[in-house]
């Protein structure tokens, strides 16, 4: 068996410029995390500890202290994927953490949906991740640079490409993103073939399961997150098909997505144009002149509207718990006080 070096799990200068000599504990990454361990990897192997808090603290791919039985602390993140929770709850969930490259994977089909890609884009750029777009499927597409094409206008920042994920070469061209000491995740509806891929990549035989005729969309294989090596000697993690995306705490992503509107915007007459009929209207202007899809605007406002009220939400939840803790702290120094007096 190989022996692995901290370099080789990812471990690099911003990590070890947040560790001290002589500190307590050994690093360690997170490839697991489970209701109340987390199963970690060292130069030595594998380990599960405890965590030193609530394991929804912690996401796969971070990097702790540990002293061999329980984290000490963990360090701070290079990059932080999340989003909102679903369901009516306003809680940020941890997808992944230290991801090098996202890897947005949809299919040349009916799962294809410029919204949803937009929605992934932003999210990568805001957790600061380097994005990719992985099109799938393509055998059974009469020209899948059509859909390489819609995706490549889609951001700048992007680099979006079509393979069959059965075909081993095509995936390997994912291997200049997971490489010595680089992490890849996967993220994407279920069935567009992220295990596939995870397959190809990793050279593990995970279960897969094939799409449903009527409506191109899959079933879920992948259930869990975990940080797998991968051929190339780099990192991967998979996640379970995501079926609704709401962003939060993602204004800069969507700014970075969308800069051809923000910076339309920018030069609008108005500092407080609304960009619907108001004069001197830059974005209106684009549209007419068939620079800029409508569309695109449409969309731009939605992402822009959810962020907004999301992260709200989220801000004013944690207020509320940081008054009911000041509360709860106030009312146990009263009743302390009060059984000092009685005495």
């Amino acid at each position: 068996m190989t022996l692995l070096t901290l370099a080789d799990l990812g471990w690099s200068a911003p990590f070890a410029a947040q560790t001290e000599d002589g500190e307590p504990g050994t690093p360690a990454r997170v490839s697991e995390v489970t209701r109340d361990t987390l199963t970690v990897l060292t130069p030595d192997g594998p380990h599960s500890i405890l965590p030193a808090e609530s394991t929804g603290l912690y996401a796969v791919g971070d990097w702790v202290m540990t002293d061999g039985l329980r984290t000490l602390r963990r360090l701070d993140r290079a990059t932080e994927i999340a989003r909102r929770a679903a369901g009516p709850t306003a809680d940020r969930q941890l997808i992944a953490a230290n991801v090098d490259t996202l890897a947005i994977v949809t299919s040349c089909n009916a799962d294809f949906n410029v919204a949803r890609l937009e929605r992934y884009l932003a999210m990568a750029s805001s957790a600061g991740c380097l994005p990719l777009i992985v099109l799938t499927k393509a055998d059974q597409s009469d020209d899948p640079r059509d859909y390489v094409r819609t995706a490549s206008r889609l951001s700048s920042l992007v680099t979006a490409f079509a393979l069959d994920a059965r075909d081993s070469e095509g995936v390997a061209l994912l291997n200049a993103w997971c490489g010595r000491g680089q992490t890849l995740a996967l993220v994407g509806s279920s069935g567009v073939g992220k295990t596939t891929i995870q397959n190809r990549l990793t050279g593990v035989d995970a279960a897969t399961q094939g799409i449903r005729e009527d409506d191109a969309k899959g079933r879920h294989t992948t259930t869990s997150r975990s940080l797998r090596p991968t051929l190339a000697g780099g990192w991967l993690i998979d996640t379970p098909g995501i079926r609704e995306l709401q962003l939060s705490d993602a204004a800069d992503g969507i700014e970075a997505v969308f800069s051809d509107v923000t910076c339309l915007i920018g030069q609008c007459r108005f500092s407080d144009c609304a960009h619907v009929s108001e004069p001197g209207c830059a974005v209106q202007a684009a549209i007419a002149e068939g620079i800029l899809d409508p569309g695109r605007l449409d969309r731009w406002r939605k992402l822009e509207r959810e962020d907004r009220f999301n992260s709200e939400a989220v801000n004013e939840r944690h207020a509320r718990a940081r008054s009911f803790g000041k509360m709860s702290k106030g009312g146990k120094a009263r009743a302390k006080a009060k059984r000092g007096f009685d005495l």
